[in-house]
């Protein structure tokens, strides 16, 4: 959905949001060790920064602070070196220094924090602040026990990547800010993105981050996007869980001139609201039915208007049917859970054990994302090219993020809920890696992500059909 002009203007406290009450409940895994079709680096630090060169007041000697103490050490070296070529001015440290909360010792601080603020207004948050005459200003503030929770959900790496988005505040009130709340916000994803690749190159002295960890990062926004059909104008907005993800890879693709550039008023966002009752009661989730109907009908219509006004051939619609454990007899074998049979014009799917748990887990348009994979390989067989290799697998995942976009933009008779992007990742994390759903491919769900990412904003010419 495009961004409203109406935006109000950026407060001077640029804060995480909260921490969901379930978060530590919730266990995620990760599985890869090649990122973006570049190893990651694992070697280790060389060793923690010295506490007396970055100052964390009211820090421990416990691994959160440890590690926040590591990233902002780095963080530091990363933007003195990047500020001058990208924004042409040097980087000027943090005035306010660096503050380590534990909420339930207010006493610690009489004083107060970041800008003065209370103790108790950083419990289960972390934020940067900046504001004229105030003590303390230009500052970042964290609530260890908040970083703990997030760590043992999300990995070790995510007290550094809080710790990268905040610091991207900082950078934002030396060089300006982006017009819009929503734009700060995921301006700062960016930045946190562009400087995790710097780590993933091995260029950190003190912080490190393994392959898995980067789709454990990602599976980590879910928890910090705004609830779905929350409006993108308004205050303190930070995007949808598609509007974070991007966001971070265009920094960890692309680089701190990415997000320097292409934060402006013209960026779109998918993030809206509900603007229907009956859909802002049912959360914009049509039933398993309906999901599975709007996919039969939606990607016969979308791939037949790209045969004819994209590519100039005719596309024959393949038959798209649900099979319940045992895939049909055209299958390449047994494990399956999509299916595409050229010799048949064939598209199956394992209704019992794939369409229906997708559903049950994150609701409609995951069924639908599932399901345009394997019609996207169809389509590239039509076209004259592989439909079942690894290279097949790349473009599916790539032109499901196209077909998403024109669904988005109301093209094929529809238009995608405020959260159905949302839904598109996380299946893909879920399920991306699972040989019967997506085979013949070793991609990470960082990667699939990405990939789907380029398609829904670059359309074809990124997803390798000779566009």
């Amino acid at each position: 959905m495009a961004r409203s002009q109406d935006m109000p203007a950026v407060p001077s406290r640029r804060a995480a949001v909260a921490l969901l009450a379930t978060l530590v409940t919730i266990v995620l895994s990760g599985c890869t060790v090649v990122v973006a079709g570049r190893p990651i680096s694992l070697q280790p630090p060389t060793g923690d920064v010295d506490a007396g060169e970055v100052v964390v007041e009211g820090a421990t000697d416990d691994e959160i602070d440890v590690l926040a103490r590591n990233a902002l050490a780095d963080l530091e070296t990363f933007w003195t070196d990047q500020m001058p070529d990208v924004f042409g001015q040097p980087f000027e440290p943090l005035e306010g220094g660096y503050f380590s909360v534990d909420p339930g010792d207010p006493g610690a601080f009489p004083d107060g924090i970041g800008c003065g603020t209370d103790v108790a207004e950083v419990e289960g948050n972390a934020f940067y602040c900046s504001a004229p005459d105030a003590p303390n200003s230009d500052s970042i503030s964290y609530d260890r026990t908040f970083l703990t929770e997030l760590a043992e959900g999300y990995g070790r790496f995510i007290p550094a990547l809080v710790m990268a988005h905040e610091f991207g505040h900082a950078v934002q009130a030396r060089v300006g800010y982006p017009d819009f709340s929503i734009s700060v916000e995921t301006q700062a994803d960016c930045f946190a993105g562009a400087w995790t690749s710097w780590v993933a190159d091995g260029e950190a002295e003190f912080s490190t981050i393994r392959a898995p960890e980067l789709d454990e990062l990602l599976r980590g926004y879910v928890l910090l996007r705004d609830p779905p059909g929350t409006s993108a104008t308004v205050d303190a907005a930070h995007g949808s869980f598609f509007d974070r993800v991007s966001a971070f890879q265009e920094g960890f693709e692309s680089g701190p001139t990415a997000c320097r550039d292409n934060f402006t008023a013209q960026r779109p966002y998918t993030q809206g609201r509900f603007l229907d009752p009956q859909d802002q009661a049912s959360q914009g989730n049509a039933s398993f039915d309906e999901a599975q109907r709007i996919a039969g009908t939606a990607l016969p219509e979308f791939w037949t208007r790209a045969f004819s006004e994209v590519f100039g051939e005719t596309f024959d619609p393949p038959a798209l049917e649900p099979f319940a454990g045992d895939p049909p007899a055209c299958a390449p074998d047994d494990e399956r859970d999509l299916v595409y049979c050229p010799d048949d014009n064939l598209v199956a799917y394992d209704q019992r054990d794939l369409a229906g748990p997708v559903y049950e887990q994150f609701f409609d348009y995951a069924v639908v994302t599932a399901l345009s994979l394997p019609y996207a390989q169809a389509a590239r067989d039509q076209l004259g090219l592989s439909g079942d290799d690894a290279d097949a697998v790349r473009s599916a995942v790539c032109l499901t993020g196209w077909f998403s976009a024109e669904f988005r933009d109301g093209e094929l008779g529809a238009t995608i809920s405020p959260g159905d992007l949302d839904e598109s990742v996380q299946f893909l994390l879920e399920y991306g890696r699972d040989p019967a759903v997506l085979p013949e491919t070793q991609l990470s769900g960082f990667q699939l992500v990405d990939l789907f990412r380029n398609g829904f904003f670059q359309g074809p010419s990124a997803c390798d059909v000779g566009v």
